[in-house]
């Protein structure tokens, strides 16, 4: 741009509001109720007459419109010159809300309205009609409105209606000002018509009265009322008001209500026939109107968006910088020409109309956007091209290029503002295609901070030319355009499909002949190449000069096209329920009897959730999966999942303390927090996947299905690993020293390839723990070691009991059948009794014999055995008779084994009287010594806390118990070892310990002090 042209960022001032709202412009949808009620912050601005005349262009049909009702009300005895009811039929966006409150400016403001220009050509307008100024107060007409769209049939506002309760009292309500005893005298007659008449010509001052879409009101809303007596004189009232206000001087009546062919509102049969029966009755009494055209659209939009007209000499200048590209002979032979660029012709005219847009939008918008079914014209071209504005000015403050004017490629799809504008216009009206159209903006054109897209890395990675300081978002211009004119649908009106190659070299035009259309031809080509351009667009060949190539963004989306518009629809709810089907698929028990997934529910606390799932199973080791939605440790976010943990297993305090049983027996599975973000994300991936496997068009493309179908596969193989690596810890209860307090242990799994859902696994890590006992692992000599004396004595049930209850006893890997075995090995081995009741042993030849549901048999020490004959205490194991050298063993060997007379073997009988044990040397009585027996083996057990550095001689003692239980090992005298042991050492130290556990597959903790 030469740098003697003002450009239009700086010419015009965009309007506060709009500053404010950062282009998102929120009044442009004006509110006839607030602005009559709004109150404080509620008020819009335009609320105010002189505010609404200064941003209201006196748009031709407006100006009429305004007339004709300033005429009926305030012309006098010339009031019979103008229509009585007007009705305002056109579609949605078309400025019926902003002529209504122009009709309730005019009559409750009028030498504010006429003060303004919009005001002023009513004025001419009227003395042109009448012959004669009109009041400057219109004769003080009184207005009453009903905003139907914000009223409930048979539900009034006390405020605003006060004891009215049907539209016919709610309207003399408003008629008398809030009047009772005019209402009372009036109210019973809601459909007669000479009454009605009365009560209007009883305010004795002209009447406007403006009823806003009434179909919101007489159509489904009175359905929902179910009132048969109200919707019966709502509708009288209606009838015999329309007959009404032709026969009463100087009222008028304004009524929106869309024709029926412009509106696809869905009604119930009911509805339905009012709507007929009231659009029969406005055709015979009232003159339908719009209050805008296609041509108006360019001044509407610099009225609305700025607040002032720009100076005449930058609107001569901008226009002259374009000069030499449009009578460039080569843009003129293939690009102006072929476009059908009627606005060249009339170029300064059409720059000063338009300004700061480019004739080429303002004709897109006038002539094909306009046409779109749907297509809310005044108010969503506002809409777009408010935001549009506001972003371009933005950037030209940033000091980042600027176009001389808007063109249609420089309505930024980066901003979210306007790219939601252009959607949601009406342009397009399925939401699905909304979608894929959102999705093709950010993958094709530009993404949401302007650093990716195809077309936007185009310009990007450009290498330097003459022209890309003039012109840098060339090819984004290009996408933007094809992107403008693929939305509209599938044939532009009067076009075609998509955009032409010269309209398309046409948007990427700028006012510097350095720019040529050779170098316009080399953009669009690296655009729509198959290979390094966008992969949507769809290319329709040309066919000679007058048919050329045409470019279409397709909704066709590729597969990734697809899943990333999917991804962006996908819930939460919807991702936390696919990661918990997965976690309950790939959670196995492994050695646990038992599997539970303790499902999330967002409505209650996790502790809540926890207290009542029914976790505290008797008798059964259960491996316990948390739903990662609601429950997660580390990274800051386990506070609330160790509180409910921590009652779960029955270690809360007051009110949170539960009676729980069998907390010992219950390990949990918990997801760790920073790989749970990672497994959301895998998840919400595997979900459009899936979705866009399922959709209609890939099922209907072969293509796209296989490509689906591998992805989906991949994607779900992905998840199960990512969920398998998040579950990391598992939480469990411990109690190390018998006699010490209960707490929640944890243990985390490190390595890749270990995870909390493997029951297996999660069993072999506790095992090394000592909470558990491994296959093998539990014999006889470890049941001994693990009772205590207290133990002894108590029912076979309440041992049984406590392998489930008590943290202290590590968990069996068979559970009942283990402790079953090993209780009837240690009774076969002689380590422990059985007894009953009474005291008396029980004998048991199986294992299937020990009862563990017993409340009547006990585990017993074993009592000395005695010699049946004597009564004397024996030594374990039988005698070996004279073998040794005793007396009684010579006759034994002298007969040389023979049989006695009973067939026994000689020397198997009760050895006599004399005979010496050949271990002991002590008299032995039937074979077995009658020395008392001696264990075998004895149960140590110590603990200690000593501080070491308080007394140096501690350090030597120590050392020296140390150096016997290192001597009791390395002979092999002893069988097991249970315990745990904390050191403060030197770091150096340390280390040499850790490589000492991980050789036994101990995990040792160390942390510093």
């Amino acid at each position: 741009m030469a740098s003697s042209v003002t450009p239009w960022w700086k010419a015009l001032k965009i309007r506060q509001e709009i500053l404010s709202a950062s282009g998102q412009i929120d009044d442009v949808q004006m509110s006839l109720f607030q602005a009559v009620h709004g109150l404080g912050a509620d008020k819009p601005p335009y609320a105010d007459a002189a505010y609404y005349g200064e941003i209201t262009h006196p748009t031709e049909r407006l100006t009429d419109l305004l007339t004709e009702i300033a005429v009926r009300i305030g012309g006098g005895p010339d009031y019979l010159k103008s229509r009585s009811v007007t009705r305002l039929d056109q579609g949605m966006g078309g400025g019926k809300s902003h002529a209504c409150i122009g009709a309730f400016h005019l009559a409750a403001h009028p030498e504010a309205l006429f003060s303004t220009e919009l005001g002023q050509r009513v004025a001419a307008r009227a003395k042109t009609k009448v012959g004669h100024d009109l009041p400057t107060d219109l004769n003080r007409p009184h207005v009453v409105v009903l905003p139907c769209d914000n009223m409930t049939p048979g539900a009034p506002v006390q405020e605003l209606d006060g004891p009215a309760v049907n539209l016919y009292e709610r309207f003399l309500w408003r008629l008398f000002s809030k009047d009772y005893s005019l209402f009372e005298r009036y109210q019973p007659f809601w459909s007669d018509k000479s009454k009605i008449a009365e009560a209007i010509k009883a305010v004795n001052r002209p009447v406007l009265i403006i009823i806003d879409e009434v179909l919101d009101y007489i159509g489904n809303g009175l359905e929902g009322a179910k009132k048969p007596d109200l919707i019966a004189q709502d509708m009288a009232f209606l009838r015999a008001l329309l007959d009404v206000v032709n026969d009463v001087p100087h009222v008028a009546m304004l009524v929106v209500m869309i024709a029926s062919d412009r509106d696809k509102i869905a009604l119930s049969a009911g509805a339905q026939a009012r709507r007929d029966d009231l659009n029969s009755l406005l055709e015979r009494n009232g003159t339908p109107a719009t209050v805008t055209e296609v041509g108006d659209f360019a001044d509407i939009l610099r009225r609305r968006l700025f607040d002032a007209e720009p100076a005449a000499e930058v609107l001569a200048a901008t226009a002259a910088i374009y000069r030499p590209v449009l009578d460039d002979k080569a843009w003129t032979k293939n690009v102006w020409g072929a476009a059908g660029s009627d606005w060249r012709a009339r170029w300064d005219e059409e720059v000063a109309a338009c300004y700061p847009f480019h004739p080429m939008l303002m004709a897109i918008a006038k002539e094909e956007w306009s046409k779109v079914t749907g297509f809310q014209r005044v108010r969503s071209t506002i809409r777009i091209f408010a935001a549009t504005v506001y972003a371009q000015q933005q950037r030209g403050k940033a000091g980042e290029w600027v176009p001389a004017l808007i063109g249609p490629g420089d309505l930024p799809l980066s901003d979210s503002a306007v790219r939601e504008a252009l959607l949601g216009s009406g342009l397009v009206e399925d939401e699905r295609t909304i979608s894929n159209y959102r999705s093709l903006a950010e993958i094709e054109v530009v993404n949401n901070d302007g650093t990716a897209g195809t077309a936007r890395r185009q310009d990007i990675e450009r290498q330097a030319l003459p022209w890309t300081a003039v012109n840098p978002r060339v090819a984004e211009r290009a996408a933007t355009f094809v992107f403008l004119t693929s939305i509209v649908g599938t044939l532009r009106p009067g076009r075609g499909r998509g955009a032409s190659a010269p309209e398309v070299k046409a948007a990427t035009n700028v006012p510097d002949i350095s720019y040529t259309v050779t170098d316009a031809d080399a953009v669009i080509e690296d655009l729509v190449n198959p290979d390094r351009g966008m992969s949507a667009v769809e290319i329709i060949p040309g066919q000679g000069n007058n048919k050329p190539a045409r470019y279409f963004l397709s909704t066709r989306l590729t597969h990734r096209m697809l899943v990333n518009n999917i991804r962006r629809t996908i819930t939460e709810t919807e991702r936390d329920r696919v990661i918990a089907e997965f976690t309950q698929r790939l959670a196995s028990s492994g050695p646990f009897r038992d599997l539970k997934f303790v499902k999330a529910e967002s409505e209650r606390t996790a502790t809540e959730v926890l207290a009542t799932a029914g976790l505290d199973t008797a008798h059964t080791s259960r491996l316990i999966v948390l739903d990662p939605a609601q429950y997660s440790l580390r990274n800051g976010m386990e506070e609330a999942s160790l509180a409910a943990l921590t009652v779960a297993m029955g270690l809360g305090k007051g009110t949170q303390q539960l009676p729980v049983q069998w907390a010992s027996s219950a390990v949990y599975a918990i997801v760790n927090t920073q790989r749970r973000a990672l497994a959301r994300g895998v998840a919400t991936e595997y979900l459009a996947r899936r979705k866009a496997l399922a959709a209609p068009e890939v099922q209907n493309d072969d293509e796209l299905k296989a490509t689906g179908t591998k992805e989906l596969a991949s994607a779900k193989e992905q998840l199960e690993k990512t969920l398998k690596r998040a579950y990391q810890h598992v939480v469990y209860l411990a109690q190390p020293d018998p006699d010490g307090e209960r707490y929640l242990d944890q243990l985390t799994f490190d390595d890749e390839h270990s995870s909390a859902l493997d029951g297996t696994i999660v069993w072999k890590a506790l095992a090394e723990r000592d909470k558990v006992f491994d296959v093998g692992q539990f014999g006889p000599k470890a049941l001994l070691h693990n009772l205590r004396d207290s133990d002894y004595g108590r029912t076979l049930s309440d041992i049984r009991a406590a392998f489930y209850s008590a943290p202290r006893l590590p968990l069996l890997y068979g559970g009942d059948r283990d402790l079953q075995q090993v209780i009837f090995d240690a009774v076969a081995a002689g380590l422990i009794d059985i007894v009953d009741g009474a005291g008396g042993v029980v004998a048991v030849t199986a294992a299937n014999q020990v009862n563990l549901a017993s409340a009547g048999l006990r585990l017993a020490k074993p009592k000395p055995k005695t010699c049946p004959i004597c009564g004397q205490l024996v030594h374990q194991g039988a005698c070996e008779g004279t073998s040794g050298g005793g007396t009684g063993g010579s006759a034994g060997s002298e007969t040389g084994g023979g049989t006695d007379q009973n067939g026994g073997e000689e020397g198997s009988g009760p050895t006599l009287p004399g005979t010496t044990c050949t271990s002991c040397g002590k008299p032995v009585h039937d074979g077995a010594c009658q020395v008392p027996p001696s264990a075998a083996e004895k149960k140590v057990a110590f603990s200690f806390t000593r501080n070491l550095l308080a007394n140096p001689d501690d350090a030597d003692n120590f050392a020296a118990l140390f150096k016997s239980l290192y001597m009791a090992l390395d002979e092999r005298n002893i069988s097991y070892l249970q315990g745990t042991l904390q050191l403060v050492v030197d770091a150096d130290i340390a280390g040499n310990l850790k490589q000492r556990l991980g050789e036994l597959g101990i995990n040792g903790t160390m942390t510093d002090v």
